[in-house]
Formats: C-alpha cells, sequence, structure tokens
C-alpha cells in the first residue's frame, strides 16, 4: 500500500523507478511524469493537461472504451494494485508494454488520491513484421500474450491448445526466450514424424545394438534438451504406450 499527503512525494517515487512512470488523477490526467516516460512516449509538460490513453494510445476515449482492459478502472474498482499488457505508441512506433498500476492513498483518509503507473517495453511481440517475433495486436493475441509472461519464469510444463498451423511452435520458442533458459537449447520434437518403434529411442537415447539399424550410440532428444525447453509438436499422436513414460517424464523430470 502507498500513502502520501501532496502529490509531490510520488513526484519523489517516479524519479527513483526503473522504467517510465507517471502520476495520475482519477479522471485520467497526467500530473507528473519521471525522464524516462517523457523519452518514451514523446510526452512534454504542456498548459493543457494531457490524459494517459491520449498520450499512449493516441485516443480520445479511455482505454476500455476503445477495445482494451483499463487498469486505472481496475483499480479503481478493486482499489488494489492492477496490471495490464498494452499496444502504446512510441516514437519508434507501436510497442508492446507492461502496465503496471498502483493507487496511492492520502495518509489520513485512507482514500485513493492518485495513481502510479510504470510502463515497462516489453519484446514479447511485435505489431508489425518482425524476424523471429510473432506479430499480431487483436485482443485475443494479447491475451495470449498475457499467458506467455506469466509462465516465461517458470519451470513448469505448459500445454499449448489450438489448430495444426496456428503457431504453437513460434509461442514455445518465445516461452524460451523470456526465459531463463534462453542461452541453452531449444528443441522441437515432431511427434508424427517419429515411427511407433523409434519415438522411445528417439526421445530418451539408445545404443549401439539395440535394435536393426542402431549402428551407434545415440544421444536422446530429451538429453539434449537439458537444462532449456523440449517442445513435443503434435503431442496427441504419440503411441499410448510412450505416453506412460512420457507422463513420468513431465511428472518427475526424471527418465
Amino acid at each position: 500500500m502507498t500513502y502520501m499527503t501532496t502529490a509531490p512525494d510520488a513526484v519523489e517515487i517516479l524519479n527513483c523507478l526503473p522504467c517510465s512512470a507517471i502520476l495520475l488523477a482519477k479522471d485520467h490526467q497526467i500530473l507528473a511524469a519521471n525522464d524516462l516516460y517523457r523519452e518514451l512516449c514523446g510526452f512534454s509538460d504542456q498548459r493543457r493537461r494531457r490524459r494517459c490513453y491520449e498520450v499512449s494510445h493516441h485516443n480520445t476515449v479511455p482505454c476500455d472504451l476503445a477495445g482494451e482492459a483499463c487498469p486505472l478502472k481496475e483499480s479503481l474498482k478493486t482499489g488494489e494494485n492492477s496490471r495490464v499488457l498494452h499496444i502504446h505508441h512510441t516514437p519508434r512506433g507501436q510497442e508492446y508494454v507492461n502496465v503496471e498500476l498502483w493507487p496511492v492513498k492520502d495518509r489520513n483518509t485512507g482514500e485513493v488520491e492518485y495513481f502510479i503507473e510504470q510502463i515497462c517495453p516489453r519484446d514479447v511481440a511485435a505489431t508489425v513484421s518482425a524476424p523471429d517475433r510473432m506479430v499480431g495486436r487483436s485482443k485475443p493475441f494479447q491475451e495470449m500474450l498475457g499467458l506467455v509472461e506469466r509462465v516465461e519464469r517458470s519451470t513448469t510444463s505448459v500445454l499449448l491448445l489450438g489448430e495444426s498451423g496456428i503457431g504453437k511452435e513460434m509461442v514455445a520458442q518465445t516461452v524460451h526466450r523470456l526465459s531463463d533458459r534462453r542461452d541453452e537449447p531449444f528443441v522441437p520434437v515432431e511427434c508424427t514424424g517419429l515411427p511407433d518403434t523409434l519415438f522411445e529411442g528417439e526421445l530418451f537415447c539408445y545404443v549401439k545394438g539395440d535394435f536393426t539399424g542402431a549402428s551407434a550410440n545415440k544421444t536422446g532428444l530429451v538429453s539434449a534438451a537439458e537444462n532449456g525447453t523440449l517442445f513435443l509438436d503434435e503431442i496427441g499422436d504419440i503411441p499410448m504406450a510412450d505416453q506412460v513414460k512420457l507422463l513420468r517424464l513431465l511428472e518427475t523430470r526424471r527418465y
């Protein structure tokens, strides 16, 4: 919880934050901004108070009236912090950013007086064509990116659902790129391309003489992805007999 007596108290806080930040009134007016915000949004002080959605989105109405979630409205309703992934206009073009909003309450009354909004650029996707990046800007696409951000720092197993060809591997690559495993291998496995008789050996390993054609020891794909990310594409096509072994791998991280 953040308390203050006057707006200048919050200005000092803005200058200490690591990302772009602004002080907002309850009607979306920008009361103060740190230098990083001025640089990110090309913002300059004017006699006419500007509202956050005018600067960040070039909109004439708040985000919730323009098809996006409004963190200020959410925080005003709950009295708690709020967070959302947005597309903002910057001098470099439109970029994805994380928007975090904190209510600032009067020390004496406990009533919400202002909001501190922090905006951090995120290289999670692009709004126009870009090498090795997912591209999109629709609301469902942004909701999906929000889920990607929730798991990017996790080591848990992730299930990606979607029709064939929709781009599940690109989502998996994005999770890998944003994770602490980014410098380790990303190993994709096309499950439909492995015959039943070879699936276990290819996934886990085999040694010379295990079966006809095994002329040398082979490191399995699981070992190749150690400390990195193993992406199993079309996992529903894995033979039933091998699904038990795969389940053990997912549950215990051992094989």
